[in-house]
């Protein structure tokens, strides 16, 4: 960690990592771009055999202000790293609480406009299924197809209203983490965005989208196939019944 946790930090970006090494340090150079008041960074690295890590120290040994790097062993869920880092957020006294991926698939620009919208709601979801939202004009036409339409089957097992239900580009309100409770998440794979979702809406918070085009990963390649989705719902599905 470099700097203090202090009355000065008001949003802090939790960043999730694996063999990110390349991506990483321009992610940060975009963010610091959009001259953000208060910023401050968690990453959380899951042992990364390319070095992020140590990379991520590099920067926070730069990093004018609060960057927290939080090393764990081997690979442990999507869902684990980012209840790890919202906790670790919170503790540093972050008011907004911004989830973005590393790989340059979530665009910096949009920040600004999720942090807006937290200045009336409790979430912010960057949307790629309101109006003005869309995805990498690229995708295939089968990729296209999965992500609509398992993002669909999702909204219908767990009854969500908003739009993008896998979405893991979103802010949230101090408030909003500590009513929902992070340690009460289940789920650390590809469900864990909807689960997030399935939380805010049963704790009645105001959520609200805002569109922005997702792009497609700049190195390596996406996970996402068939069989994720139908694991999701599978586990979805339950988290349905029990509540």
């Amino acid at each position: 960690m470099n700097g203090s946790a202090t009355d000065s930090i008001k949003v802090v970006i939790v960043v999730p990592t694996y063999n990110e090494a390349e991506t990483l340090p321009i992610l940060v150079e975009k963010v610091l771009q959009q001259n953000i008041d208060g910023l401050g960074f968690v990453v959380v690295d899951d042992g990364s055999p390319d070095g992020t890590g140590d990379i991520a120290d590099r920067i926070a040994g730069d990093f004018d202000g609060v960057f927290i790097v939080l090393h764990r062993e081997g690979k442990q869920g999507l869902g684990t790293a980012y209840m790890a880092g919202f906790q670790t957020a919170l503790d540093a006294g972050a008011e907004r609480i911004i989830e973005m991926d590393a790989d340059l698939s979530h665009p910096p620009e949009v920040l600004q406009g999720l942090i807006n919208e937290l200045e009336s709601a409790d979430v912010a979801v960057a949307s790629r299924y309101v109006a003005g939202g869309g995805v990498d004009p690229e995708w295939s036409w089968g990729r296209q197809q999965i992500s609509y339409w398992g993002n669909m089957g999702i909204r219908l097992i767990l009854g969500l209203k908003v739009k993008d239900s896998t979405a893991g580009f979103k802010g949230f309100r101090r408030k909003t983490l500590e009513s929902i409770g992070i340690d009460r998440l289940k789920l650390s794979g590809f469900g864990f965005q909807a689960e997030v979702a399935y939380r805010c809406q049963q704790a009645g918070m105001n959520v609200v989208e805002h569109p922005y085009v997702f792009m497609d990963r700049t190195v390596g390649k996406s996970k996402m196939s068939f069989g994720i989705v139908v694991e999701a719902f599978f586990h979805l599905s339950w988290l349905r019944i029990t509540g």
